[in-house]
């Protein structure tokens, strides 16, 4: 407090002006105790002891029918759940979801809230569905948002300038969810600004650690060009969740297609060896998004295949 101030207050007290002022007023006049902290570092503990993976379910499979989706993924015996934003629609009330999921024993990992465009026309609006979502998540007892980046351009040299608004868009939203209490995750996404791992490191780069966080789908980055393994040992912390997902070489020249867990290219023991490496505690989400062609196998059943694999030779609880 300056000189000035504190002789002002004085003379205030002194008069005994200073008693008689409401208490908002005297607030004001001292100002704050002390000035604004970050105290996003006290978020985790410094040791955060040995790695441990919760498998959870991506209702996509389902096509975002979520009461078969709750039901099926339960009965596998998956501990979470990430659902998409049709789900708003189909359960107004986050308090009913919310209940349902306690009922079938699911944690509400995360809501799939689209696209973070960069684009300055939706911008605004953009930012009030997605503090919405967050909200509703909120509401629904649930933990991360989860955007993709603006989809890309076919064409054309490397857009630094877009990926770096990219990173600041995503602050924003990040930090208007924050006061909803859930965290963001940028999910890298084939056809996306965010398909190419200089891409994802260059937005992560442009953002604020503190209100974006990676949420990193193995296949995705396996097929944007990347090692999944390598990312995870370089965004260590900042990996908030990940996207077990895996994807095989379609027989059109450059097609691809994903696939249940241990059916693909994607380098799973390395995945699994990093997460170890890194100390990571958290939640891994088995997403397919849709049965591949000539697969007999239902939703249900082919998710639970890959449960079994995470369970019998990753250790992944559930």
């Amino acid at each position: 407090m300056s000189s000035s101030r504190r002789e002002f207050l004085a003379g205030l007290a002194g008069a005994g002006a200073l008693a008689a002022m409401p208490r908002s007023a005297r607030a004001s006049l001292a100002g704050p105790l002390y000035p604004p902290i970050n105290l996003s570092a006290f978020a985790a503990p410094l040791n955060r002891g040995e790695s441990e993976v919760r498998a959870g379910c991506s209702a996509i499979t389902w096509n975002d029918n979520a009461a078969q989706a709750i039901t099926d993924i339960a009965a596998d015996g998956f501990a979470g759940i990430q659902l998409r934003a049709p789900v708003l629609d189909q359960y107004p009330d986050p308090h009913v979801l919310r209940d349902l999921l306690a009922q079938h024993k699911l944690t509400f990992v995360a809501l799939s809230s689209g696209q973070a465009s960069i684009d300055p026309a939706v911008r605004k609006s953009q930012l009030e569905t997605h503090v919405k979502h967050a909200q509703y998540v909120h509401e629904a007892g649930g933990l991360y948002l989860q955007l993709v980046a603006s989809a890309a351009k076919p064409t054309g040299p490397f857009p630094t300038d877009q990926c770096k608004l990219q990173g600041e868009v995503f602050s924003e939203i990040g930090k208007r969810i924050a006061d909803s209490g859930i965290k963001l995750g940028f999910h890298n996404h084939m056809n996306t600004m965010g398909q190419p791992p200089e891409a994802v490191d260059a937005i992560m780069d442009a953002s604020d650690p503190n209100y974006l966080f990676l949420e990193l789908d193995v296949a995705h980055y396996l097929q944007g060009g990347g090692d999944p393994a390598a990312a995870i040992r370089k965004y260590g912390r900042r990996v908030l969740f990940m996207h077990f997902k895996d994807v095989k070489n379609a027989s059109n020249p450059g097609g691809y297609e994903f696939v249940e867990l241990g059916q693909g290219r994607v380098d799973l023991p390395a995945v699994f060896a990093a997460l170890h490496q890194i100390k990571f505690r958290g939640w891994g989400i088995v997403e397919l998004d849709r049965v591949p062609a000539g697969d007999p196998l239902s939703p249900k059943d082919a998710n639970a295949a890959s449960l079994r694999l995470l369970r019998e030779k990753y250790g992944v609880k559930a």
